[in-house]
């Protein structure tokens, strides 16, 4: 859950890097660092705190060099620190390392080395790959790496270098996310596109296993038995704004924004002229759909919420049992899964550690892998049979937000397709359903043109210390998004319950003052939710409803209506989101927390 970023050619390395870093810094802010070859030898800079930090520190000397590696840090293996920061060095100080991942058999390897007279000074697993590289290490860095690796289990991507091969860099990936760069005259690594797209738009992306060493003008590819692999360069068709601010004060704002546009995007490639849903890049016949006897869709955090509201649509459109289970979970409770399981695995970054291992936990057991993920080329997409992107674009801020919205329009797309297919579904139906999703961007457009009750709720709710939200059906999913999305950035404790179960216990916390936020857009369950928002207002509780347009007589009983434009309960999910979204945006904002940053949290888990 750290960025890597690395450059080999013939411009000042140090700008590179910390460019570079600045667009990884959402991967890990914990710490900074960058090792240089300057001066024949390997000068490593590193300092604990932002990216900022390093940067001045960097400000008042000068380090000139052309071949470089630099890390921004997530601590997993010693606390934040200048010492625990990356990149790390053998004893000597003539190899560098930076490392994303976690190594599970580090302290049996650090025992040995200690043994053969390696120094330690951090408290981090990987600082035993630089003493291992320097334990095998005869003057060919390449095959120090071969031999370092054979003795890693776990996680990892890697980047090198070494003083005696200042005309190499050399980098492995296994379970990590890591990608090459290909200039001309100069070539990169990184964690992300996002570092590289400065520089250059066309990127190799690596296999688990595979090693590449890079020179100014070369690029080798070798796979895990060694053997020198060709493979197909990737161009990048973002926009390079894509990955910045654009004015917004914060990513999460500007994301929140796009979110329009977003759905747009998402739906647009597979509607056909005929106006029907043309899902291409799933491939699963009316005759494999009727084999089908269940679906299981393992997710993580907000894409397990995403998962929630498929596994809503897909039993209510396609009448196929879903399992919905959270991917930390699945194996180890051993499912019930055989050839006749479609798996959908949801994952933003695409390199979710525990949803990859479920996958393939999954693919063991016969079952048919779909994957939704908004990252072209990532592991989890080369890993299944079928895979939806997204095409959310870069979503920089660690709370997802648009990519959120992506995978739940993702969901109802794959759900109306399998409906139609298996004909619980009929045509009318599907065309309304259908017809009412496609009017969905003007509809979140509406609600963003007027967050001016957001914004004052939010300036009168921040100092809250506990909030809870309440909902029935796809509304208490929602809830519990709207509930993540208050918790990761304004560290507010923040509860999400089925309303109906509020009497069983939770409502013995609601006191005078307590904030309620209660969901509230589902016709049939819409009097029982009022009867629940008046269990907790004659505790004392202060209710903020979500509702749709025409429900106003909800004012009477709540504090504060957000009303959402008026929409079929099945696709509510898609709007209720948005105020959550924005109204714990703007308390984070009054708390004075970084929004885009949240202590504690990385954009993309790759670490189990």
């Amino acid at each position: 859950m750290c960025g890597i970023v690395g450059y080999i050619g013939k411009q000042e390395v140090v700008p590179i890097l910390l460019e570079g870093l600045s667009k990884l810094e959402y991967r890990g802010y914990d710490s900074a660092g960058v090792a240089i070859y300057n001066n024949n030898k390997v000068t490593v800079r590193k300092n604990k705190g932002r990216l900022s930090v390093l940067e001045k520190a960097l400000s008042t000397e000068k380090i000139n060099g052309t071949l470089g590696i630099g890390h921004t840090r997530w601590a997993t293996h010693g606390e934040p620190s200048d010492v625990n920061a990356h990149p790390h060095e053998n004893t000597s100080g003539d190899i560098a390392v930076v490392h994303n991942g976690i190594i599970e058999n580090y302290m049996k390897l650090k025992d040995w080395l200690i043994e053969e007279g390696k120094e330690f000074k951090s408290d981090t697993d990987t600082e035993v790959i630089a003493h291992l590289i320097d334990y095998y290490f005869d003057g060919d860095l390449v095959l120090a790496v071969q031999k370092s690796i054979e003795k890693l289990e776990g996680a990892y991507a890697i980047g090198v270098i070494s003083k005696s091969n200042p005309d190499q860099l050399v980098a492995v990936r296994k379970d990590s996310p890591l990608i090459v760069g290909v200039g001309e005259g100069e070539n990169f690594i990184a964690s992300d596109i996002p570092a590289l797209l400065k520089h250059t738009r066309d990127v190799y992306f690596l296999d688990d296993g595979d090693m590449v060493i890079l020179t100014q003008e070369n690029i080798r590819i070798l796979n895990e038995f060694g053997k020198e692999v060709k493979k197909e360069i990737f161009n990048v068709t973002w926009d390079v704004k894509a990955a910045e601010k654009g004015g917004y004060q914060h990513f999460m704002l500007k994301e929140i924004h796009e979110q329009p546009n977003a759905i747009k995007e998402t739906l647009s490639p597979r509607i056909d002229a005929d106006g029907n849903i043309d899902l291409a890049e799933i491939n699963i016949t009316k005759e494999e759909l009727s084999e089908i006897n269940k679906i299981v869709i393992v997710a993580c955090g907000t894409a397990y919420h995403a998962g929630l509201v498929g596994k809503y649509a897909i039993e209510k459109f396609a009448k196929i049992p879903v399992e919905t289970d959270v991917a930390s979970e699945f194996r180890y409770r051993d499912p019930f899964i055989d050839k006749n399981t479609l798996f959908i695995a949801v994952s933003q970054s695409g390199e979710t550690a525990d949803t990859l291992a479920a996958l393939r936990e999954a693919r063991r057991r016969g079952a048919k892998i779909i994957a939704v993920t908004n990252v072209v080329g990532s592991r989890i997409s080369r890993e299944a049979e079928d895979v939806f992107y997204t095409w959310a674009g870069p979503e920089i801020a660690v709370a997802s937000t648009k990519a959120y919205i992506t995978q739940l329009v993702s969901m109802y797309l794959i759900a109306l397709d399998l409906g139609l297919k298996k004909g619980t579904l009929t045509k009318e139906k599907y065309d309304e359903v259908l017809k009412e999703l496609r009017s969905l961007p003007e509809k979140a457009e509406q609600i963003l043109g007027d967050i001016s009750l957001i914004q004052e709720l939010a300036d009168k709710q921040f100092n809250n210390q506990s909030v809870f939200y309440i909902g029935r059906g796809i509304d208490d999913y929602v809830g519990r998004e709207g509930s993540l999305k208050l918790k990761e950035i304004s560290y507010i404790h923040s509860e999400a319950i089925a309303a109906g179960e509020l009497k069983h216990g939770t409502i013995a916390l609601i006191e005078e003052g307590t904030l309620v936020i209660a969901v509230a857009t589902q016709e049939h369950l819409y009097e029982k939710m009022l009867s629940n928002i008046k269990e907790v207002k004659a505790r004392g509780a202060y209710v903020i409803a979500i509702a749709k347009e025409n429900q106003v007589e909800i004012e009477k009983t709540a504090d504060k209506v957000l009303y959402i434009p008026e929409t079929m309960d099945e696709l509510t999910p898609i709007l209720s989101v948005i105020p959550l979204q924005l109204l714990a945006y703007y308390i984070a904002v009054a708390r004075g927390c970084d929004v885009d940053k949240p202590k504690n949290l990385a954009k993309s888990v790759t670490v189990e």
